[in-house]
């Protein structure tokens, strides 16, 4: 069983000197630091979040959408730290009091800022189309690719996950960098704590295993976590832990957000009506003190779009604090890691009626828009389109063609012999999946000679 006193801690990774503090700013303020001031984080605002962005219209992109959701996760770990501080206010040492009261916010706050920061360019249909190119790989790399990399290598590729692609930017590449963030920070964006062998396995009931959290690259790493912050295994022969409490909290803002915010981008595209967008916010308040303020103060807004501002801003508050005491209420399965269902999905009935309401509505309406789906499918070929390039490249190196593709990769991603192929392999997916939309676009017609090359 986890303890509250043992789920966090400023230990990082290379750093043996846990003593040295910022006078100005906590240990998990400089988590938040070193992340938004990091190219990973900036390449989010030219990736797409759900429509294509349009130029004239302001719709959100990964970065925008990250920097609501933290500020919303924010809230939640504020909320959720006092409680836990006045409820264990005589149980507790002061160090640990002061970080759930002053810090578990910047936690849940970094945290969020991070959770999208594996994603490949085109969002899930990138994801789709890496683990569809080494899926339908050619016989002779394909030969090459199952005897030199073990099963759980493999299903990296094969079941690449943004969520632990993030994991590895957090951790491999960062420390490359020079950026070394907290345990704690790290474990909190673990959403699934399972390797990509044992993830993407539904059938165990457990959220673990939903997807997968960590590459084989990042194993040590995550292993170093758990040992730190005693995060129990919950099933040795496979190697599935626990989540992290601090994971629902995070979970639970881009829940919050996500479904929010793509009804509104999707009005200001004119994809959906005012009416349709607020009869599916409305009904939220009906048994709500807020109720009567919002039929007094909605019809005295003349813009639709600050209309939904305000309905936008008061129901992120209210899930805010439904999440908050749907997490309290379960205090006891999130530190046995028996809790196997997100904040959002505890929240009461008619709560949860109205948000499946909002997901059926999205599904059909906005997230298969010919604007969307025509992006995703340009997504995913330009992204196939580079592996096969790349790929090719590393396979058969001694081509004229392949020294020149190889040459394209970022310094920090060169091809070195000496490596493995998984380690070469993970280079390339690490280049592809890093770039933002436009520049993986721009790329790809280069090589394939449909846009040439300006010099001036």
């Amino acid at each position: 069983m986890m303890k509250w006193n043992t789920l966090f801690s400023n230990k990082r990774f290379s750093t043996t000197n846990l003593s040295a503090r910022d006078e100005v700013r906590g240990d998990y303020m400089r988590d938040y630091d070193r992340l938004i001031f990091s190219s990973h984080f900036r390449r989010l605002q030219n990736k797409t979040q759900v429509f294509p962005l349009p130029g004239a219209v302001f719709v959100h992109n990964r970065l925008t959408h990250s920097l609501e959701v933290a500020s919303v996760g924010r809230s939640l770990g504020k909320a959720v730290g006092e409680s836990l501080y006045n409820k264990y206010e005589y149980e507790f040492s002061t160090n640990i009091l002061n970080f759930y009261r002053f810090e578990l916010s910047d936690v849940i706050q970094t945290a969020c800022l991070a959770h999208d920061i594996g994603n490949p360019p085109f969002g899930h249909f990138g994801e789709e189309a890496i683990r569809s190119f080494f899926e339908q790989m050619k016989s002779d790399p394909k030969s090459r690719f199952v005897k030199e990399l073990t099963v759980n290598q493999q299903n990296d590729f094969v079941k690449f996950e943004g969520n632990a692609n993030a994991f590895r930017i957090l951790t491999s590449l960062f420390l490359n960098s020079g950026l070394k963030l907290t345990h704690t920070t790290l474990a909190s964006i673990i959403k699934y704590p399972s390797n990509s062998t044992a993830g993407f396995n539904k059938s165990t009931g457990m959220l673990s295993t939903k997807k997968s959290g960590f590459f084989d690259s990042e194993i040590v790493f995550f292993k170093a976590i758990a040992e730190e912050l005693d995060i129990p295994v919950l099933n040795e022969e496979t190697d599935v832990y626990a989540r992290h409490p601090f994971v629902f909290l995070v979970e639970a803002a881009d829940d919050i957000c996500y479904r929010i915010i793509d009804l509104e981008d999707a009005f200001k595209l004119n994809v959906i009506s005012l009416d349709e967008t607020l009869a599916l916010l409305l009904p939220f308040f009906e048994n709500d003190s807020r109720k009567d303020y919002l039929d007094k103060k909605l019809p005295e807004i003349a813009d639709p779009s600050q209309k939904l501002s305000l309905l936008r801003a008061m129901l992120v508050d209210l899930l805010t604090k439904k999440c908050t005491d749907v997490f309290l209420e379960n205090e006891k399965y999130l530190l046995e890691g028996k809790l196997n269902r997100s904040l959002i999905e505890l929240l009461d009935a008619r709560t949860t009626e109205l948000l499946k309401k909002i997901d059926s509505f999205s599904f059909e309406k906005i997230y298969n828009h010919p604007s969307v789906i025509e992006k995703e499918l340009a997504g995913y070929h330009v992204i196939y389109g580079l592996l096969e390039d790349f790929v090719a490249a590393l396979f058969a190196p001694e081509k004229a063609k392949s020294n020149k593709v190889l040459r394209l990769l970022s310094v920090q991603y060169s091809i070195v012999e000496e490596d493995t192929l998984y380690q070469n392999l993970l280079k390339i997916v690490d280049f592809i999946s890093g770039m933002t939309d436009d520049y993986a676009m721009d790329l790809y017609r280069k090589l394939r000679g449909i846009q040439t090359p300006e010099f001036g």
